[in-house]
């Protein structure tokens, strides 16, 4: 099961975050920062997959941007490191290049392609087009 996912630049910002299993608003702050720095100072010829506490990570570059994923020990890592890869496949697809300003100023659209693809920290969907399907549509009605 995903625990949570987000998504930082090389500076240690975070740009997204959506978690499946409850964490204090206090506590998500230390969190994040303690599992991004552990993420950000692993060299790139090292292995994306990382035990921490009680859980995994999972991690992936693009760019100036990481993708992190908290997996519960039962998950696949393969599997979650692909899907990872399928969301900024999407995202790609969706704003034809995706960029960190993309991200930051389109985040409800951002939320609704991982809403469309991860539901209660299991995956529901990979089709691209399905995924991109309420965008897609929502996008005409708002052009009318």
């Amino acid at each position: 099961m995903i625990k949570f996912l987000l998504m930082v630049n090389r500076q240690g910002q975070t740009r997204l975050s959506r978690y499946y299993q409850p964490v204090d608003i206090s506590r998500r702050a230390a969190l994040e920062a303690d599992v991004v720095k552990g993420c950000l100072s692993r060299k790139k010829d090292q292995c994306s997959f990382v035990e921490y506490k009680d859980f995994k990570l999972v991690y992936r570059q693009y760019a100036a941007l990481y993708i992190v994923v908290g997996i519960t020990d039962t998950e696949n890592e393969l599997s979650i490191y692909e899907l990872v890869h399928n969301f900024v496949e999407v995202l790609d697809k969706y704003f034809s290049r995706v960029s960190e300003l993309d991200i930051m100023f389109n985040l409800d659209k951002v939320h609704i392609i991982l809403d469309e693809m991860i539901q209660n920290g299991h995956v529901v969907e990979t089709n691209k087009t399905r995924i991109l399907a309420p965008l897609i549509a929502l996008d005409k009605m708002a052009d009318g």
